[in-house]
């Protein structure tokens, strides 16, 4: 099995990239956030790898960082959920943010992603809960999808929404959340 890949991007696209190591070229897929985090091509990386196999297929998942390959790995233990659904659920939110959801049993959060029904998240909640360790009292995903429903009768999509909310403070309530998203959302 591949644990790890570090060598130099060679080529860049929407959901994987192509990194060279010793002559050799390893397509990696590779969640929205870290492609947005990934150097120019040609740079060195580093990343830790998920490697898939099937019958028909021999697949590399890369991460950043060791947490996000873990929750990944957590995810795809979890019946009903592949290798490129944990991705998309990756995708959405920071890990504190899903593990939150996970652990406080917010279906609703969950279930906002494309490609999660209510059964699926459902599963995703029962499965995982006791892996996701204390989480607050009190603590609710209400705030944030607030802020993303704010957001997105402000006009912007769902997957704008969730990208800017990716990067406004965690312990932030609604509002600033909400004025953190617009302003990063106003930079671009």
């Amino acid at each position: 099995m591949i644990g790890s890949i570090r060598g130099k991007i060679i080529l860049k696209k929407e959901k994987f990239l192509i990194v060279e190591t010793d002559g050799v070229g390893y397509k990696i897929n590779v969640s929205p956030d870290a492609l947005s985090k990934t150097k120019k091509l040609g740079e060195e990386v580093f990343l830790f790898i998920h490697t898939h196999v099937r019958e028909d297929a021999f697949d590399l998942y890369g991460f950043l960082d060791y947490q996000e390959l873990e929750f990944f790995e957590m995810l795809i233990g979890v019946s009903g959920i592949g290798p490129k659904g944990a991705l998309t659920i990756l995708g959405v939110a920071t890990i504190e943010t899903l593990k939150r959801a996970i652990g406080t049993g917010d279906t609703s959060y969950l279930t906002k992603i494309s490609g999660i029904g209510k059964k699926t998240a459902e599963k995703i909640v029962i499965e995982l809960r006791d892996k996701m360790g204390e989480v607050e009292k009190g603590s609710s995903m209400q705030g944030e999808l607030d802020a993303l429903e704010a957001l997105k009768s402000l006009g912007y999509s769902q997957n704008e929404a969730r990208e800017a909310l990716k990067k406004t403070s965690p312990d932030s309530n609604t509002n600033t959340k909400i004025r953190e998203a617009l302003k990063i959302l106003g930079g671009k």
